[in-house]
């Protein structure tokens, strides 16, 4: 992505409110729906929350932490390194995209998911709103952040805000597919 850091923030602050609003659709189903699995193997929509939330639990105090130190914003641009590129590319959901398999710990298959996960995602989006507005005049480009898979790799904040909400829109859709809220 090449192009202005205020039409990023756009495009995120776009996303939470998407994200916002289709999570509301999943809370007004029963139990009985948010646990089906479309298949044995494949999650159901609160597990996509359940999932969603686990990267939260990083990925907030990451970016906050970054925050904190992020120089303010001299000049509306944003470029994606490359290596921010091939994570968000690999992110966002596309025709025929790829399924990916998650490390054992972000696994929510292998746990008892609840209801409450809803309102622990209900509480993310919240802070993300935030925290994101927050970081509106901070420099996106400059500033790294650590990323959950390794702690030698550094994102830049910006690509970082990508990879999180375009994970959000993958399982999102996957949610709403797993609930027979769309095909």
């Amino acid at each position: 992505m090449k192009g202005s850091q205020s039409s990023l923030y756009q495009e995120l602050q776009g996303l939470i409110a998407k994200h916002q609003k289709e999570l509301a659709l999943l809370q007004a189903l029963s139990n009985t729906e948010l646990k089906q699995q479309p298949a044995p193997d494949k999650w159901s929509a609160l597990e996509c929350m359940e999932h969603l939330c686990r990267y939260g639990d990083f990925y907030l105090p990451e970016v906050k932490r970054a925050g904190q130190s992020a120089a303010k914003l001299k000049a509306d641009r944003f470029k994606s390194s490359w290596l921010g590129e091939y994570f968000t590319a690999s992110m966002w959901p596309k025709e025929g995209f790829k399924t990916m398999n998650t490390f054992k710990n972000m696994n929510p298959s292998l746990s008892d998911t609840r209801m409450e996960v809803l309102e622990q995602f209900e509480t993310q989006l919240k802070a993300w709103a935030i925290l994101v507005a927050d970081l509106k005049d901070r420099d996106w480009q400059k500033t790294k952040t650590g990323i959950s898979i390794s702690s030698l790799i550094k994102l830049r904040l910006g690509d970082t805000l990508r990879v999180v909400f375009y994970h959000h829109e993958r399982h999102m859709r996957q949610a709403f597919r797993a609930a027979g809220l769309e095909s």
